[in-house]
């Protein structure tokens, strides 16, 4: 599995555009095959920075995700909410493996 995490910095003046924005992608990462873990948004601490994590099995079934992503409708309107509100400035994408607990 590969998780990928999303460091954006936002707008805080925009927050409310900035979480219809991750409301938007949510349901679409899992439509294409994700699990979406959600958007986290500031509430202690720098106001101006938020994050999103989600994953899928390989970093090819990521890949894939973003080619279908890039002709999808739905993708393309959640970019134009994103481009006429530009509520966020800047992200940073890093691709992460999880260790997670192992039962026994």
């Amino acid at each position: 599995m590969v998780t990928c995490y999303l460091r954006y910095v936002i707008d805080p003046l925009k927050l409310d555009d900035f979480e219809h924005y991750a409301r938007l992608w949510i349901p679409l990462v899992e439509r294409f095959g994700g699990a979406h873990h959600g958007y986290f948004l500031p509430h202690e601490g720098p106001n101006n920075i938020a994050v999103a994590l989600f994953s899928f099995p390989t970093l090819a079934a990521y890949e894939a995700y973003r080619e279908k992503a890039a002709d999808d409708p739905d993708c393309q309107d959640a970019m134009r909410h994103y481009e006429k509100t530009q509520c966020y400035l800047s992200y940073e994408r890093s691709f992460m493996r999880p260790v997670l607990q192992a039962y026994g």
